[in-house]
């Protein structure tokens, strides 16, 4: 399987050391795939949405509603994977923009900043959600959140902040607002560069969540499972 990262922003050259950029993070979580890089916050995109078996929609600094020439060529693309039943995963940015492409709305959260370790609660298990989790803990550095969700819709998740934790469109689209590829060592250090934007007590309490365990390792086989069921099915539909 060829999976075209969809690179919405890089990891700023300060903390690269802690683990690389986007680029490296997700071939770690996901390793044995075959990736393509897709540079397209700099313009770089795949001829179609035939280019690649299936997508992941990587987090970014930006606002999907941000009126931005590669945000609104992303955002085509994004319609034109779901219309080819070509696979995809967004992952915070990516999750968003599945939703903002495809008629739904994206908005600055009224809880604000989400930062530091999340419960969320398992709202339905679909088949490829193997190993089974009633709840996970997640990795979260967002305020923004898919607040009106679009046609054909199934949310999976939600978090106490968050009611749109993870979703699918279809049976080709998942979006999850949570960073599995995220290590603690780096959301940590995001938090403390951004104590004036985030705030004092949602910085403290967020840097004192990273004690807690997550389910990234789980988080990670149902990205592949769900990857390998969608490329399952549209391969069947095309014969």
């Amino acid at each position: 399987m060829k999976v075209g990262l969809l690179e919405c922003d890089h990891v700023a050259a300060p903390f690269r050391h802690i683990g690389g950029d986007y680029r490296d993070m997700f071939p770690a979580l996901l390793p044995g795939l075959q990736f393509e890089l897709f540079d397209v916050c700099n313009g770089h995109f795949p001829e179609s949405a035939l280019a690649c078996d299936a997508y992941i929609c990587t987090g970014s600094k930006y606002s999907v509603y941000d009126d931005i020439p590669w945000i609104h060529r992303l955002r085509d693309l994004v319609r034109e994977i779901h219309g080819a039943q070509r696979p995809y995963v967004g992952v915070c940015f990516g999750h968003q923009m599945m939703g903002e492409a495809l008629g739904g709305k994206v908005r600055k959260a009224a809880a604000g900043w989400c930062v530091g370790v999340h419960s969320f609660t398992l709202l339905r298990q679909e088949r490829w959600m193997a190993p089974p989790e009633s709840e996970y803990n997640l990795l979260m550095l967002c305020q923004d959140q898919v607040e009106e969700l679009p046609p054909g819709s199934r949310v999976l998740s939600r978090a106490a902040d968050c009611p749109v934790g993870m979703f699918t469109v279809g049976t080709n689209m998942l979006g999850i607002q949570g960073h599995p590829e995220f290590s603690k060592d780096y959301v940590g250090a995001l938090i403390q560069d951004r104590v004036q934007r985030i705030g004092e007590e949602k910085s403290r309490a967020g840097l004192e969540s990273l004690s807690q365990a997550t389910q990234a390792p789980a988080i990670s086989r149902w990205i592949r499972n769900f990857l390998e069921k969608a490329a399952g099915e549209a391969g069947a539909g095309r014969r």
